[in-house]
């Protein structure tokens, strides 16, 4: 008789096996699932490079949207997403390393129908479309086929799959979550979509590649519509209405944090300086987008920083929202992701990147940030600063784990990264003479409205404050006012 069809014996009938009431098989599994036959290497390793190219996939899908996403929330969700699925993607490359002997095959395309079918998400053309072929259609068939791969494989042979495909399929159940009220919310600011017909087109796709695993029986004949022209990748940053005069650089935060200023008015700078961060993921996803050939582990590693600058921003935010005070009021820029984004090439963009990070290692970086909101006896800031400033010091290992070893030496990397970001400083002075921006010195009125809403006394020296973006860069170093 097949082990399959086999009773499970209770531990009464089988003390060889049940010893003395302690748990048998390590608590892996019962006796009856480690006797199922499973999936042979061959069936798991096939339907791994199918998941892992699904992932792959939406992951370059999410990336590709962020910066010209105009929803906050959308582009920190993509972030978010993104990164969760670039650990996964490492973890089944991971996996399939140590089932198989290379080439593992993991860098090519294991059905062209499946291609088509992430071909029409990646060239969708609103916002609906976006999210519904993703979060209605492509997440929820890789969730169930992660779920029905897990009960069909031998849980014995197979732990170490199933452990990560367990983690993989709880990360994508929050997003799908996460996906459906976003449908919901942008279906209802989309009166001239039908969703259940956009929904049912990307599931015709799916089907005839016969899902994301490939396990059903493929249906219908398809063509290529949306995807019929080739992708155009948008790098401009763009906002939505929250974000007022985006172009505006009249205020330069890091001149007060580090000037002789009140500790919680500094602390009001931080926050804007948290919730500028937006700007960051805006430009990784760039330098992302236009790096091809990398090993995984790069395209890992800076979606985790891409990550961990959109969670930045988020903590300002949070703690705007805490103490109670109006954001909007506050130009939130995004003239950096632009400058860099449509001026420097993706090396000259990371060389930016890395010059930055590596200045906030010394003591009058981010440590100073943390002890200025230790003093202003702001304890979630406070906080909030502790895990950026350990952020950062990832993000700069990072930097030299990809970034400085391209050069011959660091110094090299670090020059480069400071030529290229004063290169593109002068354009700010071109943004008001376009028509995109006064520069307004919007201090003065948020710094009163401040003190209204948390009952400061209003000192008129503070709100003088003028120093602004246009003359002195982050690090304070000064720069030519024209080009």
């Amino acid at each position: 008789m097949n082990n399959d069809m086999k009773s499970n014996p209770s531990s009464q009938n089988d003390p060889l096996n049940y010893f003395r009431g302690f748990p048998p098989l390590a608590g892996v599994c019962s006796f009856y699932e480690a006797e199922r036959v499973g999936y042979s290497v061959d069936e798991a390793v096939t339907y791994f490079k199918r998941f892992h190219w699904a992932m792959r996939r939406i992951w370059h899908i999410l990336i590709s949207r962020i910066a010209s996403e105009r929803v906050y929330e959308l582009k920190m969700g993509y972030s978010y997403h993104a990164h969760l699925l670039a650990e996964q993607i490492a973890d089944l490359r991971s996996r399939v390393g140590e089932m198989r002997e290379p080439p593992l095959g993991l860098d090519v395309c294991p059905d062209a129908t499946l291609d088509v079918f992430f071909d029409e998400i990646l060239c969708a053309s609103t916002t609906l479309e976006t999210v519904t072929g993703l979060y209605a259609v492509a997440l929820p068939t890789l969730c169930d086929d992660l779920r029905h791969h897990i009960q069909t494989t031998n849980p014995l042979v197979d732990a170490p799959s199933i452990r990560l495909l367990k983690h993989a399929a709880d990360d994508l159940h929050g997003i799908i979550t996460w996906g459906r009220q976003t449908i919901e919310a942008v279906a209802a600011s989309s009166p001239n979509e039908s969703l259940t017909a956009i929904t049912s087109d990307f599931a015709s796709y799916l089907a005839a590649a016969g899902g994301i695993a490939g396990r059903t029986k493929r249906k219908g004949e398809i063509s290529r519509r949306r995807s019929a022209c080739s992708f155009s990748y948008d790098l401009v940053p763009k906002r939505d209405e929250r974000f007022s005069d985006p172009f505006n650089s009249a205020v330069n935060a890091e001149a007060m944090i580090h000037g002789d200023y009140p500790d919680r008015i500094k602390a009001l700078m931080l926050l804007y300086k948290r919730l500028r961060e937006v700007d960051v993921p805006e430009m990784m996803a760039s330098i992302l987008m236009q790096t091809p050939g990398k090993p995984w582990g790069y395209y890992r590693d800076m979606t985790r920083q891409l990550w961990d600058e959109a969670r930045h921003a988020i903590m300002g935010q949070v703690g705007f929202r805490q103490l109670g005070l109006d954001w909007s009021k506050i130009p939130i820029r995004h003239a950096w992701a632009y400058e860099l984004n449509t001026i420097l090439t993706a090396q000259e963009r990371h060389g930016v990147l890395y010059f930055i990070e590596r200045g906030l290692m010394p003591k009058a970086g981010k440590q100073h940030e943390w002890e200025v909101a230790q003093r202003a006896e702001n304890h979630l800031l406070a906080t909030f600063q502790d895990f950026d400033w350990a952020d950062e010091v990832l993000h700069a290992r990072i930097g030299r784990n990809w970034y400085v070893k391209e050069f011959a030496t660091p110094a090299e990397a670090i020059d480069f990264g400071d030529k290229a970001w004063t290169s593109i400083f002068t354009k700010r002075q071109d943004y008001a003479a376009n028509g995109l921006t006064a520069h307004r010195n919007w201090w003065p009125d948020f710094y009163r409205h401040a003190c209204d809403v948390l009952g400061l006394e209003f000192d008129p020296q503070i709100a003088a404050y003028e120093e602004n973006d246009l003359e002195t860069r982050a690090d304070l170093k000064k720069m030519a006012t024209s080009a």
